[in-house]
């Protein structure tokens, strides 16, 4: 596959002064972006940057983003889009793990990240090259083969650290191919970026692919319901990305918007029927597709065909047509229709495997098989039904929080002997983390006290709701906290702090 690079300079050639990219009021059409991306790219090969090589991009949403993302590729290196949510040491941990060569930072994220080596204001965020006085140069552009990885996205695993997942050119090209078929995306579309692109929702459903299409990209930093609505109206977009949250900011916004939408991607769990009616009654001309889909295949497996919304209320649909679904007991055979089991993935889009992480690529995988954690069945016709979660995994505001990230802080303090997290309902991110823990003998940690431990450790999604102090916790025979136990405590049903904020 050619780097994005290349599908922006087709679309130059065939009409330069076609809208592309489309971010804080200002608009680039495909020659001027296929220039300052040229510009880019021959100024970081002048910082070094070569082919294999990982970039580190801790960036909000921005021009700038895009931009450094496709330059970086078309050196034949390797981009690592930064959650911004995560606190310093977390951010540490991925920056050494991955070996980043170089990082990238906008100068309100300055504090989180460590040693940036370059900073980026807002004017550099809206056009870097102009900003830098960056001039054009020579560099050796790399065409990427179908297997050499163009991007490493860090998502949390059940066992604490998270996972680099390895996307290559042939992963991005054949989702895209995925996209093209289902939705259907092409030329004419003009495709809203919301959610965040260091998230595989903001950056792969469709994100970046429009660019190789030919339409338009619009690209919006942070979640604000006035803004998404009027953009969708006032620019024409006739598609979306929105986390389960995100949506709900705009259900409870009110009103009908306006603009021709044809479709948003949501779901990723049993989206109630409820939440399809308000979208329906909010985008009279749109339809909402739930979606299945994971950071190891980047996303969008499954979809539910138009017409099939209410009808197979509840599923997520049925897989795209570079895909394919098993679902598989413990040993790895296949279950009949309607029985829940392991949902297994296969194809072109699945990552090849973890960075640096041979034990846990081997783990995932069973038979060329990813092995997904999630349970859920298939019917006879093909439609696929989420029953549980990966085990032990919260997914709040579209997020995934591993249980086993928030004990290791926990247990870091040293007031603290035992610490079990778990997922509990809530009304505005899905789900919030849920914190018990067993004091050592002879101390009195105060929640409150435990709670400021934790944000010092962790990003603000993950803080714990609550910390409840437990004289034990549940264990079976062999010594495993039984959860599920936790889970049926009665005091799960009471209301949580707040301690996300506004940030989703």
């Amino acid at each position: 596959m050619a780097p994005i690079l290349r599908a922006i300079r087709q679309q130059a050639a065939a009409d330069a002064g076609r809208t592309a990219l489309s971010f804080d009021g200002q608009t680039c059409a495909y020659g001027p972006l296929a220039d300052r991306v040229a510009r880019v790219a021959a100024w970081l090969a002048g910082q070094g940057v070569r082919p294999g090589q990982v970039v580190a991009l801790m960036m909000g949403n921005s021009a700038a983003f895009v931009e450094i993302a496709v330059a970086v590729n078309a050196l034949g290196a390797i981009y690592l889009p930064v959650n911004t949510r995560l606190a310093p040491p977390e951010a540490e941990w991925i920056l050494r793990h991955s070996g980043a060569s170089l990082l990238i930072a906008d100068d309100d994220l300055a504090a989180s990240a460590p040693a940036a080596d370059v900073i980026l204001d807002a004017a550099a965020r809206r056009d870097i090259a102009g900003a830098f006085g960056l001039s054009a140069g020579a560099f050796d552009a790399v065409v990427l083969a179908p297997g050499d990885p163009f991007r490493i996205m860090y998502t949390s695993g059940t066992t604490g650290r998270p996972k680099g997942v390895i996307h290559t050119a042939g992963n991005f090209a054949w989702k895209l191919l995925d996209q093209i078929a289902v939705l259907p995306l092409g030329r004419g579309d003009r495709i809203l970026v919301c959610g965040p692109l260091f998230h595989v929702g903001g950056a792969d459903l469709p994100g970046l692919g429009i660019l190789a299409l030919g339409g338009e990209l619009h690209i919006q930093r942070g979640v604000d319901a006035d803004r998404i609505l009027a953009t969708i109206a006032e620019a024409g977009i006739t598609g979306l990305w929105l986390a389960p949250a995100m949506l709900a900011r705009l259900i409870d916004h009110g009103g009908v918007a306006g603009g021709a939408l044809h479709w948003c991607i949501g779901g990723g769990e049993r989206t109630p029927e409820r939440r399809i009616r308000d979208f329906e009654r909010l985008f009279p001309t749109a339809r909402y597709v739930d979606s299945y889909g994971m950071t190891e295949t980047c996303s969008g497996d499954t979809f539910m065909p138009a017409g099939w919304e209410i009808d197979r209320i509840g599923s997520v649909g049925i897989a795209a047509p570079n895909i394919r679904i098993r679902i598989c007991d413990d040993d790895g055979r296949d279950l009949p229709a309607g029985t829940d089991g392991e949902i297994c993935l296969r194809g072109p889009k699945v990552t090849p495997g973890y960075w640096r992480d041979p034990d846990r690529t081997a783990e995932a995988f069973r038979d060329g098989w990813l092995r997904s954690g999630d349970i859920g069945h298939l019917d006879a016709d093909g439609f696929l039904t989420l029953t549980d979660r990966r085990k032990d995994m919260i997914i709040s505001g579209g997020e995934n929080i591993s249980p086993g990230e928030i004990e290791r802080v926990l247990l870091m303090h040293p007031d603290l002997a035992e610490a079990a997290v778990i997922g509990v309902p809530d009304a505005t991110w899905g789900e919030r983390p849920l914190a018990f823990v067993v004091a050592r003998p002879r101390t009195a940690p105060a929640p409150d006290a435990l709670l400021r431990h934790c944000a010092a450790h962790l990003a603000r999604f993950k803080l714990p709701g609550r910390i409840l102090i437990m004289a034990d916790l549940p264990r079976n025979a062999s010594g495993k906290v039984m959860k599920h136990l936790l889970r049926a405590r009665p005091e799960n049903s009471a209301d949580t702090t707040d301690t996300r904020g506004s940030d989703a």
